[in-house]
């Protein structure tokens, strides 16, 4: 599979995921909900090496690549619950979405070639992403200020984009399910820090644990996902491709829980996968 065809595969799973996060967030404790998404992403994810038979951890620069990958996934994904929570997605999705600028930043700074034409694509990604966001239905928005918001969602971008590019780079070099591994251990372990130094409240309910266990699987394969990129040709493209995420999340809204989607959204849509194919063409 190519590296543009398992972002999707990441888009799509993060688009599911977001669905859940924009209606427990009200309701249940962001950083409790957080530590059982990434429990159950790390027990999806160590069955997975314990059926492959390649339970183990990544060694020499591979291993420090992956803690740094794993701490960048912790920020990236404390900033998407806290913007998800403070809303509304119409601000929050297009941000986040950007994170594919930066990823082409670090693979040309890694040495691989970037033409024009790529970047027009990427922002022509971005522009289809952020248009169906910015228009995405506005009732019942929270209206918080907006300035804290924007910052959340910013460190949530570059979070991202430093996760995918320490993880397919580690990737690279010691496989992508050991360095996966890793990742996630470094994010739960640090997130545990937090727990012990803030005592937050953690109880999320009952009702709330089969979907948060849900999430954590979704959240897995999704990682996984853009990893594995790390071994193809252009793993940049994995990046992009899964910036859709947040299109994804109010198609799926459309689809199955009947928001509004308008003619400029659906032209949004198409733009974005006019240039995903590009890309891949």
């Amino acid at each position: 599979m190519s590296a543009i065809g398992l972002g999707l595969i990441a888009a799509f799973c993060w688009g599911l995921h977001d669905i859940a996060i924009r209606y427990l967030s009200r309701s249940v404790p962001l950083l409790g909900a957080l530590l059982c998404v990434l429990i159950a992403g790390l027990v999806f994810h160590t069955g997975v090496l314990i059926a492959l038979g390649e339970l183990r951890l990544p060694t020499g620069p591979a291993f420090w690549l992956s803690l740094g990958s794993g701490a960048a996934f912790l920020v990236a994904s404390l900033g998407l619950y806290h913007a998800f929570e403070r809303g509304p997605v119409r601000l929050v999705s297009p941000i986040i979405g950007a994170y594919p600028i930066l990823s082409l930043g670090f693979a040309a700074l890694g040495g691989a070639a970037v033409g024009l034409d790529q970047v027009a694509a990427v922002l022509a990604i971005i522009a289809g992403v952020g248009v169906v966001a910015s228009l995405s239905d506005r009732s019942g928005d929270p209206v918080p200020p907006r300035g804290p918001t924007i910052a959340l969602s910013l460190l949530s971008a570059v979070g991202f984009a430093t996760t995918f590019g320490l993880g397919q780079a580690a990737a690279a070099l010691d496989g992508e399910l050991p360095s996966t591994l890793l990742a996630r251990i470094t994010a739960l372990a640090l997130l545990v820090g937090i727990v012990l130094v803030r005592r937050p409240p953690l109880a999320v309910g009952r009702k709330a644990l089969l979907p948060l266990a849900l999430m954590g699987v979704l959240d897995g394969v999704a990682l996984l996902a853009v990893m594995t990129a790390g071994t193809l040709d252009h793993p940049q493209f994995a990046a992009v491709a899964s910036s859709m995420f947040g299109l994804f999340t109010i198609v799926l809204a459309w689809g199955f829980l009947r928001e509004r989607m308008t003619p400029p959204q659906w032209a949004g849509c198409v733009v974005a996968f006019c240039a995903i194919g590009y890309l891949a063409w």
